[in-house]
């Protein structure tokens, strides 16, 4: 039995003025309205989208 880990992300910035494939990296995480938090799979494919956003989000 494999437990999987996972990360929270809340979105803490507006992608307001950010390039478009930085609002749509912050869509495809869950994430489109400031405060919002989703609970993800600790996977590289997640892990390189933060990156791309760290800016604009916090990892718990």
């Amino acid at each position: 039995m494999s437990i999987k880990k996972t990360i929270i992300v809340t979105q803490t910035k507006s992608p307001i003025g950010r390039e478009a494939s930085q609002r749509k990296t912050l869509i495809g995480l869950g994430l489109n309205k400031i405060g919002r938090s989703k609970e993800l799979e600790d996977i590289p494919s997640i892990r390189g989208m933060i990156d791309k956003v760290k800016h604009l989000v916090k990892v718990h």
